[in-house]
């Protein structure tokens, strides 16, 4: 449930990145619409948390808390998404939320915090340091100096024209070197080490554990991200988005239900976002629609189909000992999922009319 609102900014924008290549929109302008419907979602998730496991009571005792963490996410998201970075999305708003909880819990409570100031420090170390590092790429002459790396070439053998017989751009491959939000994340896994004094061997074994713990989970992407080329090039995903297009403008109510659907199946906001990215796209442009805001709205649907997805539940169950268990966590989430759908359907709908339109980059 909680991995909801900050699932199409996770893994550094990773599915928004993606959604960017696939539809050729720019990345600002699908963070910034992205930001601007997803924190809706956050200011209701820490409540529904809640209630799911206390109840009524639980949500009155409570309040103070939720309405911190959510209001405080929201705000977060929405500015950072807009203004700052969209990689540093999640990592900012998590951060400032969780010292608004802990904020509004103490004044609260009398217990005294038992770590030292030296702990505190250490322990968040990583994160101020992400931050850094990300902030740091957004100065020009360091941008322009990560960037003057990046290799783009035509990919061998690969010919492809438009519908309207000019050369594509899909067969051209772009390659950042240190630019890309993996690279600077790996700079700065680099000057985390010496800082929390962790050995080199043993920040090798940890690297190498990562990849494999991820291994899985790179080769579905891969494939993925392969399968929505060959539909875009193929003309595929022009077919179905014009098709889907003959909805008109009811289609801003059910293009958050396509990317629901999406990770509902793969599992991820990536996968979904490249399958149905430039579908999005497509149908808007027919139906007179913005295309970044469907694009956005793919992404941002997404997000409320994770809670429900087969491995996403099963990885749930498996890391808090509840194997074989998925089928009653599933029946906890669905209603919600659906719910909160409907509350995104809602807005996007009314994001596509003069009401919000104003909320539309």
């Amino acid at each position: 449930m909680a991995n909801t609102a900050p699932v199409a900014f996770g893994a550094l924008a990773v599915p928004i990145t993606t959604l960017a290549t696939v539809t050729g929109l720019p990345l600002h302008d699908l963070a910034a619409m992205v930001g601007r419907q997803t924190p809706v979602l956050a200011l209701f998730v820490p409540m529904a948390l809640v209630g799911i496991i206390g109840g009524w009571r639980g949500v009155r005792e409570t309040l103070p808390a939720t309405i911190a963490c959510g209001v405080t996410f929201a705000v977060a998201q929405y500015a950072v998404a807009n203004f700052f970075s969209a990689p540093l999305t999640d990592i900012v708003a998590s951060l400032l939320s969780a010292l608004a909880v802990v904020v509004a819990v103490r004044r609260r409570s009398k217990e005294e915090n038992t770590d030292s100031r030296a702990e505190v420090l250490r322990a968040y170390a990583p994160y101020a340091i992400i931050i850094a590092v990300f902030a740091l790429a957004q100065v020009p002459a360091i941008k322009d100096a990560l960037t003057s790396v990046t290799v783009t070439f035509n990919w061998p053998g690969l010919h492809l024209a438009t519908v309207g017989g000019k050369p594509s751009t899909l067969p051209v491959f772009k390659f950042d070197w240190l630019d890309a939000a993996g690279s600077l994340l790996i700079i700065a896994g680099l000057v985390t080490v010496p800082v929390i004094r962790i050995r080199p061997g043993a920040a090798l074994r940890t690297y190498g554990g990562t990849y494999r713990q991820l291994a899985t989970a790179i080769v579905t992407v891969m494939a993925v991200l392969a399968l929505a080329y060959v539909m875009n090039a193929s003309g595929q995903t022009t077919t179905l988005g014009t098709w889907m297009a003959n909805a008109g403008g009811l289609f801003a109510l059910l293009s958050p239900v396509l990317g629901w659907l999406g990770v509902a199946v793969t599992g991820s906001d990536t996968s979904s976002n490249s399958l149905f990215g430039a579908l999005q796209v497509t149908a808007a442009q027919h139906a007179g629609l913005s295309p970044t805001l469907m694009a956005a709205a793919n992404s941002s649907g997404g997000v409320l189909g994770k809670m429900i997805s087969p491995q996403n539940l099963a990885i749930a169950a498996g890391a808090v000992g509840m194997a074989g268990r998925e089928g009653d966590l599933f029946r906890r989430v669905f209603l919600w999922s659906l719910i909160l759908l409907a509350v995104m359907c809602l807005l996007v709908f009314l994001q596509s009319t003069p009401v919000l339109a104003w909320m539309v980059v």
